[in-house]
């Protein structure tokens, strides 16, 4: 079986080594080998765990959380419910800050359009009754 070092793991998820062992340290990897001298040893499923706390981290998840979801992993079958119902809420979680990005980016496209229109002729005056007044 093929092992990784921390600095491997580092590189191929993009995280620090110093990300890496605070996670070790707050039980989010917690089947992470050492060998006699400490060295931690990560395994194929080990770095398959780090891109699920990556993604839960990633909505927003506080690693509180996320360690209760390592918790319920390690307690088996009789965690599923508990894990459903909480990527189930991540879901959910996700499709609204997607629905606020999409908002986002309609502003963002029409000011493009503003833009580019006002470029075109040189002048914002073909936009009198679209234009943000900014006074102090």
């Amino acid at each position: 079986m093929k092992t990784y070092s921390i600095s491997e793991v580092a590189k191929e998820l993009n995280l620090t080594v110093y990300t890496l062992r605070y996670y070790d340290k707050e039980g989010l990897i917690p089947y992470v080998e050492r060998t006699a001298s400490g060295t931690r040893l990560f395994k194929e499923s080990d770095i398959e765990a780090l891109k699920i706390i990556e993604c839960l981290k990633s909505t927003g998840m506080p690693i509180k959380e996320i360690k209760k979801f390592i918790d319920w992993c390690s307690e088996g079958d009789a965690t599923l419910q508990q894990r459903y119902d909480m990527f189930m809420e991540r879901k959910a979680s996700v499709e609204a800050q997607m629905e606020e990005f999409k908002k986002t980016m309609a502003l963002i496209e029409h000011k493009c359009s503003y833009y580019k229109t006002a470029l075109e002729a040189g002048t914002e005056d073909i936009h009198k009754n679209n234009k943000i007044k900014i006074t102090n």
